[in-house]
């Protein structure tokens, strides 16, 4: 089920040889320095290393072992506590738990104290008259040993409290509760992993809410991104998991993501299957509401995995899900129009519009039929609180999901026209924003000519009969526009990189054909 734990396991083999070799490294060249200066000291003269060695023994060397190794962990507790708490304080308390669970850190802190504990004990039953020479050894062999494993614990440390390393391990602990959860016929067992997978994606959230507040983004992307990498492979690998997993315990129905649900809205989730995507969706969503006007980039990253968990789930037949996802899409576009964020609208708009174009047939296309209709309402809505270039936009990606839906003969073609022929109507009856509603035009006028190029002169009749009282002066200007464009790039850097106005040279060739179907007057303004 989990390409993600895999890779990240992968990754985990990867780097914990590193201080392994750095403990060899180190523990060779002490040893070398250790041997060449023994072998100097000693050229010559009668006493032998192992006879110093007995004598230093002998003399009360052992005593001051205890002292040095609680001093190695008194120094290897201390900073790696402070460390600790440093990265636990930016980012999430879960990173304590994660380090004391962690098997490197108690072994390596355990060998500390037993190393420390045996140094005790050996110098205690040390006698003037005898000395444990086999006690001595092993003790002098663990001390070096710790002394050695100080500097490749500590890159151990650091390398464990990378950010990124930790969101890697806070996955790979959720997908652990997931997969362990869902095949557990113990309600009590499967509730706790329930628990456990709820708690890991709000910690998830956290560290990316932490970081968006600090305006850290890579560490915030990072954090976004995994959380979306865990619902796709969730909605993928879904159907291997027990139909216990999928009740709300009252440890999820008690949960501030679900507590206010009412009981209908309970039941319709647990019938449906989708509470782990629903718990995913709503960190999202509380994660763009934070990103807007602040860090525009996790709103476009949380907009495309919305739409890839989607996809998946289309292709595992998973309406609930497809369906779930175009309410939180709805849901973000909402918070951009009241935020007055035109940017950001601009960018998710295109992600749902690839959201549609993917599902334009399933469901035998009503579910994109939907979501024209939300653009049409989105567009509106923007276009009346004064953000007319969001309509603009709106009516650009429903010309190019009408485009789609004819070359595919989709079934909803017709309809999907009729919805984007009406897209401006509300516009027109409340404002005069020319600007915008001259950009709907052109891009129903755009749409006209893809149906010449294609012979549709039916469907091209359409759309001017809808247009066909326009005022003939806007026509006029449009059409010289779209004579002058001559790149699909537009001219500025934008994360779409095209021009709305480009037209190819076979559109262009039919621009006569679809205006000379008006009777322009000229006292009206006409030419």
């Amino acid at each position: 089920m989990y390409l993600l734990v895999m890779k990240n396991s992968i990754l985990k083999k990867k780097y914990s040889f590193l201080p392994f070799i750095a403990f060899v490294v180190i523990g060779v060249i002490s040893a070398l320095i250790a041997f060449i200066t023994g072998l100097y000291d000693f050229a010559g003269s009668p006493v032998t290393i192992k006879d110093a060695f007995f004598h230093s023994i002998e003399s009360g060397a052992l005593g001051n072992m205890p002292e040095v190794i609680i001093g190695v962990l008194g120094l290897s507790v201390t900073v790696v506590a402070i460390i600790v708490e440093l990265a636990s304080n930016r980012y999430t308390p879960k990173i304590t738990e994660l380090f004391m669970a962690s098997i490197v850190n108690i072994s390596i802190l355990g060998f500390f104290v037993v190393t420390g504990v045996v140094c005790v004990w050996e110098s205690t039953i040390s006698a003037s008259d005898h000395v444990p020479i086999l006690g001595a050894i092993v003790t002098t062999v663990l001390v070096l040993t710790s002394l050695l494993l100080l500097l490749p614990y500590f890159a151990y440390v650091f390398h464990f409290l990378n950010p990124h390393n930790i969101i890697d391990r806070m996955a790979s602990t959720v997908f652990s509760a997931i997969q362990k959860g869902g095949l557990l016929t113990d309600k009590r067992a499967s509730d706790n992993s329930k628990k456990a997978a709820s708690y890991g994606i709000e910690q998830l959230a956290d560290v990316a809410s932490g970081a968006i507040e600090s305006k850290d983004k890579v560490v915030s992307m990072h954090a976004a991104s995994s959380l979306g990498k865990l619902a796709e492979e969730y909605v993928i690998n879904k159907d291997k998991l027990a139909e216990s997993w999928f009740l709300l315990n009252n440890s999820i129905k008690e949960n501030p993501d679900f507590v206010s649900m009412q009981a209908d809205v309970i039941k319709e989730i647990e019938k449906n299957r989708i509470w782990v995507e629903m718990k995913i969706l709503r960190q999202f969503q509380d994660l763009y509401g934070i990103s807007v006007n602040k860090m525009r980039d996790i709103n476009y990253l949380l907009a495309i995995h919305t739409r890839k968990i989607a996809q998946k789930a289309a292709k595992k037949g998973d309406t609930a899900v497809v369906k779930l996802c175009v309410k939180f899409f709805n849901t973000y576009l909402r918070v951009t129009i009241n935020a007055n964020d035109v940017r950001t609208a601009y960018n998710v708009l295109n992600q749902y519009r690839i959201f549609a174009e993917e599902i334009l047939d399933y469901e035998d296309g009503l579910i994109a039929l939907d979501i024209a209709r939300m653009f049409k309402y989105y567009g509106q809505l923007a276009f009346n609180q004064g953000l007319a270039f969001i309509l603009e936009t709106a009516a650009y990606d429903l010309c190019a999901l009408n485009e789609l839906a004819y070359a595919k003969d989709s079934k909803k073609t017709r309809e999907l026209l009729d919805i984007f022929l009406d897209v401006d109507k509300e516009a027109e009856e409340n404002h005069q924003m020319e600007a915008s509603l001259r950009g709907v035009r052109k891009a129903q006028i755009k749409l006209a000519v893809f149906y010449l190029t294609k012979g549709e002169t039916k469907l091209a009749k359409v759309i001017f009969e809808d247009m066909k009282d326009e005022i003939p002066s806007r026509l006029t200007s449009i059409r010289e526009e779209f004579s002058g464009i001559n790149s699909k790039d537009f001219w500025e850097i934008n994360d779409r990189g095209v021009n709305f106005d480009y037209l190819e040279k076979e559109r262009i060739d039919t621009l006569d054909t679809f205006f000379s179907w008006f009777n322009f007057d000229k006292s009206k303004g006409g030419e």
